[in-house]
């Protein structure tokens, strides 16, 4: 399996294609605004028709989580996480692969001004894409 993870203003799934508005931005801020974390996952034939665990990390640089928020248990890192699991249709060929588009939008982040930021996407545990980017430092400009 492989995978490969933008940030853009706004991005969806429809139809099974990824739209996306203003992909690929590596710098934000410093003022909170809405954004998404899009992409697309290649399924390989023999990963098809099995559970597989999807997940979204963000840290900041030092490899500490970017948000907690409070559980019954005590405040954790903010993570997505989802099960999915990919079938093959009838009538295709052996060793065909498959794409699945992921669009997840976000509500404002409060961004630290001047730092640098990393998301991480993990299927079955295992890291498939890493992006990094920055926080613009001062306010922003008009």
């Amino acid at each position: 399996m492989r995978a490969k993870i933008l940030l853009a203003d706004s991005a969806e799934v429809r139809e099974g294609l990824l739209f996306l508005l203003g992909g690929g931005w590596n710098q934000v801020g410093p003022a909170p605004q809405p954004f998404a974390i899009a992409g697309l996952l290649e399924v390989e034939w023999e990963e098809t028709n099995a559970k597989h665990t999807l997940e979204i990390a963000f840290e900041d640089e030092d490899g500490a989580a970017l948000l907690t928020v409070p559980t019954p248990t005590g405040d954790q890192p903010l993570r997505i996480a989802t099960d999915f699991e990919v079938g093959r249709p009838p009538g295709v060929p052996a060793g065909t692969s498959f794409n699945v588009p992921i669009a997840l939008p976000l509500m404002p982040v409060p961004w630290t001004p001047g730092r640098r930021y990393v998301v991480r996407i993990n299927v079955d545990g295992k890291e498939m894409d890493r992006l990094k980017f920055g926080v613009r430092s001062g306010s922003p400009s008009g």
